[in-house]
């Protein structure tokens, strides 16, 4: 083949043979990129931030509704909102509107949120309801009015002896383990009488009553049957101890959380631990 009757199209090759291959149409490819546009992908408008207090209003209907289910007056049941998951500014609203109780579960951020409180001339009752380690029972005592984890003579003591230096009162719960959860604490029913009869002999610390969680359970209805099952068990348990221990003249129960605390209400929950149902789509604290 000579070069009269070579295509136009064809290019050589390297190794001095002649391929067949079309040359790049570089510039119908520009003129397609200069033509390209790129639009922009529609976005919906965020939804409407629900406030705090319609929020509190919520829950107050659905504790409400509970104490009617089970025949209670709605003021023998305590609101006791968890701030865990927010900032101190976002939990100071609570003061607001007229929750003065307020609960933690770590002690680093009970210091902190109670010194921001002080420092603006706020007061707040704090609670500890997370696991306590013994080393840090000197700083849960300094700051909290409430311990909702008391769950070994250990711990009992240690509160009792920096309460005695210090010349504070403290309020103490003994948490109960009723359900196999390797992830959670607790004393075990036979155990509560030894540590209920040690505490009562303190000046310092005073029993208030028993706390307990339900366990996590993916399945709806079998966590709801959980929940029954360890509520119904835990005032079992305060109805067979001297009511004589306790400041209220019964072991009085903290139980139920955001996702049960309506079936702990049912069960006799005189406080009711609420986090998320308040504080779901508020900002996370640093």
């Amino acid at each position: 083949m000579d070069a009269s009757t070579t295509p136009a199209s064809w290019v050589p090759i390297r190794t001095g043979c002649t391929c067949p291959r079309r040359a790049e149409p570089s510039v119908n490819r520009e003129r397609a990129r200069a033509t390209l546009t790129i639009e922009p992908v529609p976005t919906l408008p965020p939804a409407p931030r629900v406030s705090l207090s319609e929020r509190l209003a919520a829950v107050e209907q659905r504790v409400s509704a509970a104490c009617s289910r089970a025949g209670r007056a709605r003021r023998d049941v305590q609101i006791l909102p968890v701030t865990k998951s927010v900032d101190a500014a976002r939990a100071a609203e609570l003061l607001e509107l007229g929750l003065c109780d307020l609960a933690e579960n770590r002690a680093d951020e009970l210091e902190h949120k109670r010194a921001w409180f002080a420092e603006r001339g706020l007061r707040a009752r704090w609670h500890c309801i997370g696991h306590v380690q013994r080393n840090k029972a000197r700083r849960i005592a300094r700051v909290c009015a409430q311990v909702h984890s008391v769950d070994s003579v250990a711990l009992h003591d240690a509160l009792a002896r920096v309460c005695e230096e210090e010349g504070r009162g403290l309020g103490l719960w003994l948490q109960v383990k009723l359900w196999p959860e390797a992830d959670k604490g607790g004393l075990a029913p036979s155990e509560l009488r030894a540590l209920v009869e040690r505490g009562a002999r303190s000046e310092t610390v005073s029993w208030l009553g028993l706390m307990t969680m339900a366990p996590l359970i993916a399945d709806e209805h079998a966590s709801r049957r959980a929940a029954r099952e360890v509520f119904d068990g835990l005032r079992e348990l305060a109805a067979a101890l001297d009511p004589a221990r306790f400041t209220a003249g019964r072991a009085r129960l903290s139980m139920g959380m955001s996702s049960d605390f309506e079936l702990a209400i049912e069960a006799g929950a005189d406080v009711v631990r609420i986090g998320s149902a308040l504080f779901s789509d508020a900002s996370r604290a640093g």
